[in-house]
């Protein structure tokens, strides 16, 4: 078991329901819990599945040397990166509209 946070933006409500099944949320789109790997890449299916238009944050606990790791699906201006085996965060300039 490993804790688990979830946070949506701009997601239907079928996938809010859904999450709210094996997760709390705790705030307007952020959900978190205590859940297996099974549970956890069950969970990620779900959003693959369902979060249409929108975006996900999903990270939870584990050993790596930062202590967690995470994954994301939609467009967002903070984009994964790695460096070095490090997973970093970059920040991606505004498009032109």
């Amino acid at each position: 078991m490993a804790m688990l946070v979830v946070v949506t933006e701009n997601v239907p409500p079928r996938l809010r329901g859904r999450l709210a099944i094996w997760l709390l949320e705790i705030r307007a789109g952020v959900y978190v819990g205590d859940v297996s790997k099974r549970i956890r890449e069950m969970i990620w299916d779900q959003v693959n599945s369902l979060a249409e238009e929108g975006n996900v944050a999903m990270a939870w606990s584990c050993n790596r040397e930062s202590g967690f790791e995470f994954q994301t699906y939609g467009e967002n201006r903070r984009e994964p990166t790695d460096h070095d085996g490090l997973r970093l965060v970059r920040f991606l300039p505004p498009k032109d509209n």
